[in-house]
């Protein structure tokens, strides 16, 4: 377990998330807090969480998005997340949205996503859910 960061150049601590939300792919290690902050800047997402699809280290990488507007996305919110996605190196790598109306939360804090819920969700969705690329 732990938390994940790194000292740049001029000596600033970047927070990267927790170890274990990290998503392990084939061409290399994702990081859950500055991938979603890529996402959860965009004006129709309350929040996102990064999930990994299947077994480390060949997991496929998810966004799941949490919309604001409670009748959830508009038809082209998928499109516009791809969009943001593939501008960043950060993001270029993740082909799936999907949308939940509400993620599954840890009930003492209200807001610690449980990933592996949320992962274990994604997992099931049928890809023509998924809105990937």
């Amino acid at each position: 377990m732990g938390d994940v960061g790194y000292l740049d150049e001029v000596g600033r601590l970047w927070f990267c998330g927790r170890k274990a939300h990290r998503v392990e792919t084939d061409t290399g290690t994702l990081f859950s807090v500055p991938c979603e902050a890529i996402f959860n800047q965009h004006a129709a997402v309350r929040r996102s969480a990064l999930v990994g699809i299947g077994e480390r280290p060949r997991q496929r990488p998810a966004i799941v998005v949490e919309c604001l507007d409670p009748q959830g996305p508009s038809e082209s919110l998928a499109a516009e997340l791809h969009t943001l996605a593939a501008d960043h190196p950060l993001t270029a790598s993740i082909e799936s949205i999907l949308f939940h109306s509400s993620f599954p939360v840890d009930i003492r804090h209200n807001v610690k996503i449980n990933r592996e819920q949320l992962a274990t969700w994604a997992a099931s969705r049928p890809a023509s859910i998924q809105h990937d690329r």
